[in-house]
């Protein structure tokens, strides 16, 4: 029988310990504190989800107020207590979770949640690009073992840039925590070249400084003492994942990108790191994301499954007409 207790994202925590399970950082108390910071979004606690008398998964939940509705969010939740789930076993706990949401709050329309396997209790997610696939990158061992164990080209791509690039690399984080706006000014001209907009600077400054310098890291790339291309780095528990990057245009042919990345790899390592994740690459399931891949998969023989986001209506009414309105708005744009 499966049931599901509500608790605290500190009580997770120590379950996923006494378990040897070591949670991403988004299902930590130290992100829920970040969380609590944005606007529209609050803790909403911790599910421990039992199978029998044997923990089989727990998660922790954020509160999103959008568009006058709320639903539930789990990144990287449920994290299984015995490795990837049947579809039995999925299923089951996805139907007692999306119950016991009900039951505790009414307001909720839906969970986003990952989920390996599709089946009848879920949904492709109304926004967002979920991905399945990702790269993770084995940082233990010195520069020279992290070198050795990319692909051919990426080995090869990483001594072109450390032969010919004129950047110099390092740990910026003090500086960005001091000031994000030469780090901001990269990340606007990347948004202009690539066609999105990015988030305000203070997301980017607020995530620094509610993570702390203990989970959170700048990496920056210089020349002439400009930046010309950086990225954001989550810590915890001995993994890194690289949330945010950025690229001056002039800087693209500097091979840059390729020195950043393998100057960052060696310092975290050095800082304690062993699996560094670079969050995404596409897939048949996340076609729009395959522009990722050349440069991605060059740095290890090895791509990972993920379980995907997906959402889990609560509501189901309210969440068939949420999807309907959606494809309205998109006939809408594609008519215009």
């Amino acid at each position: 029988m499966i049931t599901v207790e509500r608790t605290t994202t500190e009580a997770i925590e120590q379950e996923a310990a006494r378990r040897g399970v070591t949670l991403p950082i988004e299902q930590t108390p130290t992100w829920m504190r970040y969380q609590a910071t944005i606007t529209d979004r609050s803790p909403w606690g911790g599910l421990v989800i039992r199978n029998g008398d044997r923990t089989a998964a727990v998660m922790s939940l954020v509160d999103f107020t959008t568009h006058g509705y709320h639903f539930l969010r789990s990144w990287h939740g449920p994290v299984w207590m015995d490795g990837r789930p049947d579809a039995e076993l999925e299923g089951g706990v996805l139907l007692a979770v999306a119950r016991e949401v009900h039951r505790l709050d009414g307001r909720q329309v839906f969970l986003r949640c990952g989920v390996w396997q599709e089946g009848d209790r879920t949904r492709p997610v109304l926004s967002s690009v979920p991905y399945d696939s990702t790269v993770v990158i084995d940082v233990t061992g010195g520069d020279d073992a992290i070198l050795s164990r990319m692909k051919r080209r990426g080995r090869r791509d990483v001594r072109k840039s450390l032969r010919e690039c004129p950047a110099t690399c390092a740990d910026e984080t003090t500086q960005a925590m001091r000031s994000f706006a030469e780090y901001y000014d990269v990340m606007v001209e990347t948004g202009r070249r690539d066609g999105f907009a990015p988030a305000p600077i203070s997301d980017y400054a607020e995530m620094i400084e509610a993570l702390g310098p203990e989970h959170c890291r700048v990496f920056a790339a210089r020349v002439d003492g400009r930046v010309v291309a950086w990225s954001l780095v989550t810590l915890n528990s001995g993994r890194a994942v690289r949330y945010y990057a950025a690229m001056r245009t002039d800087a693209m042919r500097m091979h840059v990108t390729d020195r950043l990345l393998y100057a960052e790899c060696c310092e975290l390592g050095r800082q304690g790191v062993t699996a560094y994740d670079l969050m995404g690459i596409g897939s048949d399931f996340s076609p729009t994301l395959k522009g990722l891949n050349e440069f991605k998969t060059k740095f290890t023989e090895d791509v990972t499954a993920v379980a995907p986001d997906r959402d889990v209506p609560v509501r189901s009414g309210f969440y068939a007409a949420l999807r309907t309105a959606g494809r309205i708005r998109g006939l809408l744009r594609r008519g215009r």
